[in-house]
């Protein structure tokens, strides 16, 4: 699959629009209920916040007007000096209020929402392994990520949002009372025109809502060349390929189906913007209209009509505050339903229950998978068919096969990743589903064939942790897995962090130096069961053989699963396993499978050509890749 296939698509198909599990009124008390139960002062302090609000806005509206009707009546200098000043105080007290709270709950509305980062944290380390692997989870949890990614999103903003609903309510209801002495009628205008206008601004967010996925496919490809681009492992390629046309093609090609989508987004909301102005011109046109009337015939006094003329502009932006905030509430409650919908996947395998299962060993441990069927989640045929297995006890077993047979996922099922589709995978005789899933996994030690390193020392790399490290154990294994002459050579020994991301002073391993590092934490581990899956294929044919002829010692009579391609690494394994297209087709010893003349002898011959004729190691690579043995 090339670079071109994997990211780019001429076009997105659209999405049926999915239904949120839960509505706005249920994601509001979630997020209250958070509050109560975590930091109950942010209730309060927005509430506080609201008043202030209301308050300030009541003297500003106010404060024009009294002025006014103290210069109709010819009130002395001093009392409108007084005036002006009283306000002025009351203003400056409340914006100084305002700021104390404003301060004073933003900490806590950061902590609320780190908290639920945390939570979301806390799900992907522990959730059950195929939700790691599921794309429809996977999709919900980018878009849980992002809703507590900064104070913008939902998690937090709904904090302000909440403060400016409480705020237009008590603003709209005082207000109203204000303006109960005006004709009716405008009230209703205002009231039509307002509501007509959120509905419109909801539309346009469900839109926005159900076309967020789209501007977000666009994005991603474009990040991902930026990505490729700015790698400095891929340096050299890029040049030596002159590869950058090509990159900057696929760029350029998905930028124009952004910039066709933004074009076509900005459309709707000025259609849009352009009914909200109709709207706004007949609502606040008819209200003025009536003001300047009742002016003309003297109905109204001067300061009166400044009083009213305010308090219809107000009154307009209450009610639209009002069904705005409610707008923006629906679209932040759209997030946390997802999130919440993430936080609450259900769960394949059930951690805090089964028999308990303490690693030992010096016990014997009998693997067995009978009738074993496997497809993965909305895939449309089996990965594995039929498999019936059993490892026994301090059996080296080796896994072979082409690339895409269905060796890692067998492996999978034996660590307890995944349940089969049918069949069962026993432990001494026991349905491993009835053991405690944590206490299983603790049976395992393994080196996979896509691994990641965290950017600390090699010490807590190698025992996967930071506390109660035994020095003498990580060199020991260091040693066993070959990487001493590396280490010994560092001034910081096992105290040295791997990688420059986080500290300057961090060193860059090779890729076979990467792979020894994992072998080496596999063995610190020292469980009964060890799987080590393609461990040697950043190797050179040297390093490959000294693995080999060290396996027994590295093993130390484990039971131990060897997952390979290369036919040559497997003939120190006491019994190999052929599998094809998810089919166990042939078993036996090395010598036995030769002797038999099936496709892992005619593998086998194929790849042992190129050793023969002195053929560099990695094309056998591309052979396993292009032979068709079927």
């Amino acid at each position: 699959m090339n670079l071109e296939s994997v990211i780019k698509k001429e076009k997105v198909g659209k999405k049926p629009k999915e239904k949120p599990k839960y509505n706005l009124w249920q994601n509001s008390a979630y997020m209250i209920q958070l509050a109560w139960n975590n930091q109950k002062s942010v209730l309060w302090l927005c509430l506080a916040l609201a008043l202030l609000a209301v308050g300030s806005n009541l003297i500003g509206l106010f404060i024009a007007p009294v002025i006014l009707s103290k210069v109709e009546t010819l009130a002395p200098l001093s009392e409108l000096l007084l005036t002006i000043v009283v306000f002025t105080v009351l203003l400056m007290a409340i914006k100084g209020i305002n700021g104390y709270i404003s301060t004073n709950t933003l900490f806590r509305r950061i902590a609320l929402r780190t908290g639920l980062l945390a939570d979301i944290h806390d799900k992907l380390a522990t959730t059950s392994y195929p939700n790691t692997e599921d794309d429809l989870v996977l999709k919900k949890l980018d878009k849980a990520t992002m809703a507590t990614s900064s104070s913008r999103q939902a998690t937090e903003a709904i904090w302000n949002t909440f403060t400016g609903i409480i705020q237009n309510i008590l603003g709209f209801a005082l207000y109203l009372i204000l303006l109960s002495s005006i004709n009716p009628f405008v009230i209703v205008i205002t009231l039509v025109t307002t509501v007509t206008g959120y509905f419109i601004t909801k539309r346009i967010g469900e839109w926005g809502y159900r076309h967020q996925e789209e501007e977000s496919e666009y994005s991603r490809r474009m990040n991902y060349i930026s990505t490729k681009a700015e790698d400095h492992t891929l340096a050299k390629d890029i040049r030596l390929f002159g590869m950058r046309p090509w990159l900057e093609g696929i760029y350029s090609s998905t930028q124009r189906l952004l910039h066709a989508f933004v074009v076509r987004r900005e459309k709707v909301y000025i259609q849009a913007n352009i009914v909200d102005i109709v709207l706004s011109f007949l609502r606040n046109g008819v209200a003025y209209a009536y003001l300047i009337t009742l002016t003309l015939n003297n109905n109204l006094s001067a300061s009166t009509f400044l009083l009213y003329f305010s308090a219809v502009g107000g009154f307009t932006s209450w009610v639209n505050g009002i069904l705005s905030g409610f707008s923006t509430l629906h679209k932040q409650s759209l997030d946390l339903s997802t999130l919440r919908e993430f936080l609450e996947t259900p769960e394949p395998f059930v951690f805090e229950e089964g028999l308990p299962l303490e690693p030992d060993r010096n016990k014997p441990y009998k693997i067995e998978l009978k009738n074993v069927t496997f497809r993965y989640p909305r895939a449309e045929k089996d990965t594995l068919q039929n498999i019936n297995l059993t490892i026994k006890p301090g059996e080296k077993l080796a896994i072979v096969g082409l690339n895409g047979a269905g060796k890692t996922t067998l492996v999978k099922l034996m660590c307890g990743f995944y349940d089969p589709t049918e069949g069962e995978v026993l432990l001494n005789g026991q349905n491993i589903k009835r053991y405690n899933r944590h206490d299983y996994y603790r049976h395992f030690s393994a080196v996979f064939q896509h691994f990641s390193l965290l950017e600390v020392t090699l010490a807590e790399n190698v025992a996967q942790t930071d506390v109660d490290i035994d020095n003498e154990k990580v060199i020991a294994c260091i040693e066993k897995a070959g990487l001493t002459s590396k280490i010994k050579n560092l001034p910081k020994g096992i105290d040295t962090h791997i990688g420059r991301q986080v500290f300057e002073d961090g060193i860059e391993l090779s890729g076979g130096e990467y792979q020894r590092l994992m072998l080496a934490r596999a063995l610190y581990k020292d469980a009964p069961i060890i799987v080590l899956d393609e461990p040697t294929a950043a190797l050179d044919p040297i390093a490959e053989s000294d693995i080999y002829n060290k396996y027994n010692d590295l093993t130390g009579g484990r039971t131990s699963v060897y997952i390979s391609h290369r036919l040559a690494s497997t003939r120190f394994c006491d019994r190999i396993i052929y599998i094809d297209h998810g089919v166990i087709e042939e078993e036996g010893t090395h010598h036995s499978l030769i002797a038999t003349g099936g496709k892992y002898a005619e593998l086998f011959e194929i790849q042992s050509r190129y050793y023969k004729k002195g053929e560099v190691q990695d094309h056998e690579e591309e052979i396993l890749k292009t032979t068709d043995l079927s």
